[in-house]
């Protein structure tokens, strides 16, 4: 009876792991295009974000600057979302600023 059962789970576990793999390897072969209309909708976004603030610190709408305010927002939410990175193991930690072994070594 227990026989049964596991040869029962096979084919859904097998079914499973084919459904994932097609859906990764679709994932990894995109297309130029595919990845420039992916780039254009998260400017879009960023746009739609952080557009207003960027026209309310006096950019002009659709210009290079406020394109630049627009990219700069951005760029500065995602930094503080992730972190600064200086974990136990941080790289960028007191070593390099004379710590632990002095700041020549």
């Amino acid at each position: 009876m227990q026989n049964v059962t596991k040869g029962a789970r096979m084919p859904a576990i097998v079914r499973t792991s084919a459904v994932i793999g097609l859906a990764l390897l679709a994932a990894a072969c995109s297309t130029p295009q595919e990845k420039s209309a992916r780039a254009q909708a998260e400017m879009a976004e960023l746009m739609n974000i952080y557009g207003p603030a960027c026209t309310q610190l006096g950019y002009g709408a659709n210009t290079d600057p406020w394109r630049e305010c627009v990219l700069h927002l951005g760029t500065r939410e995602e930094l503080q979302r992730m972190g600064n990175g200086a974990g136990a193991y941080g790289a960028w930690g007191p070593r390099y600023r004379g710590g632990y072994w002095g700041p020549y070594w």
